[in-house]
């Protein structure tokens, strides 16, 4: 499955723009569906991979909750009318006021990091005469073997409650009567592709499981969080994730106790690989040790190259013939050195107002823009698809 580039449609437009083929996003998600049902397993979205409304709505309608991390994210979900019952509401620093604007709207559950945050969500919800429904976030210390930056279940990381601290928090728990334990969530990284990691976060989470059935507590949920990772360098040919090898590995190593739920929270795996960053090349520059292609999209329309070393393919949609390739420092118009899409790329040989094609942009693209520079925030454009009724 090629994503659907309209060549002619796109010339038209003003760049740099995200380009997001529906179709690729509603096979994704045909094919979610089809391995997540047979388990009974629930997926929540993740809106920090892409709230982009349209995006949002598709997703809605193939019956996903949606997991948030900001209270803008909430009412962005909210606006886009996904259930309050399907929603959860993670994040290690929760502000007051989005603690209470999650209370009012009567989300599903929020997934408590800290001790001292179950004992603020308690307070909130006193003075409100509501009962808030938590999940507690439980440090795993599972290496997800990926960047380190987006690794997030080791004990160095900021995230979750430790192993060792659950005895003080179920003594906060049993001081917070208006705090409803339901579930317990836990998240080791984002983007990986060894499904290892996965069989290692089921063991640790069978074995958390029993230290609670210990203590006498069975929770009717398990959120398992999500992190299943895409493949950047060919985005035609695996443009749709092993969902069934990914939930087959929990449907086999983990161990839940009767009538517990499942659940996951699923956001790069889902939309990746339906967008591209569509951009125009400004100048031509030859280096002394390489040329540049200098694009009109920068660092400020995608921070991941900048962020975390990370590579996306890179594709002329201005081919010619017989004029053979050269290599280009792919770089954009910012203000530093770092706003670097690829070093050494072999590209058709590039001329001033070509278009190029950053593939794999549909998460973590538009969603982390910055108007660094003063920049103006780049335009959405959606390829036309039949399969939306």
């Amino acid at each position: 499955m090629a994503l659907q580039l309209d060549i002619k449609r796109i010339k038209g437009l003003q760049t740099p723009l995200y380009y997001y083929d529906l179709g690729v996003l509603h096979q994704t998600l045909t094919d979610l569906q089809k391995n997540a049902e047979p388990h009974g397993y629930h997926v929540h979205y993740a809106l920090k991979a892409n709230s982009n409304p349209e995006i949002l709505h598709m997703v809605r309608q193939f019956g996903l909750g949606a997991d948030c991390v900001s209270g803008n994210e909430v009412k962005r979900a909210l606006e886009c009318g996904f259930a309050p019952e399907s929603i959860v509401f993670a994040g290690v620093g929760k502000s007051d006021e989005e603690i209470i604007l999650a209370l009012d709207a009567d989300i599903f559950c929020f997934n408590c990091e800290s001790r001292q945050e179950i004992r603020v969500i308690d307070e909130l919800a006193a003075q409100r005469g509501k009962q808030a429904r938590i999940a507690l976030r439980i440090n795993p210390n599972v290496n997800a073997n990926t960047h380190k930056y987006i690794t997030t279940g080791l004990e160095e990381n900021k995230f979750g409650i430790n192993v060792w601290e659950l005895d003080k928090t179920l003594e906060t728990l049993k001081k917070s009567s208006n705090i409803q334990l339901v579930g317990l969530h836990f998240h080791i990284g984002s983007q990986i592709l060894d499904l290892e990691a996965f069989k290692g976060l089921c063991t640790r989470v069978n074995e958390i499981q029993q230290w609670f059935y210990g203590h006498h507590i069975i929770v009717d949920h398990i959120n398992l969080g999500g992190g299943l990772g895409v493949d950047y360098h060919h985005p035609d040919e695996h443009a749709i994730p092993d969902f069934k090898a990914y939930f087959d590995i929990f449907q086999k190593f983990l161990e839940p106790r009767p009538k517990q739920k499942i659940h996951f929270e699923l956001g790069r795996a889902i939309v990746a690989q339906c967008g591209s960053l569509i951009s125009k090349v400004l100048y031509v520059k030859k280096g002394v040790k390489t040329n540049f292609a200098i694009l009109d999209a920068g660092m400020t329309e995608l921070i991941r190259p900048a962020l975390y070393q990370s590579y996306h393919k890179i594709e002329s949609l201005t081919p010619r013939k017989g004029e053979g390739e050269e290599k280009y420092d792919v770089v954009g118009p910012i203000c530093e050195s770092s706003d670097c899409f690829g070093k050494a790329v072999e590209l058709p040989v590039v001329k001033r107002g070509d278009l190029i094609a950053i593939r794999t942009t549909g998460a973590y693209s538009e969603v982390m823009a910055s108007f660094y520079n003063l920049r103006t925030k780049a335009p959405a454009v959606y390829a036309e698809v039949s399969v939306i009724s």
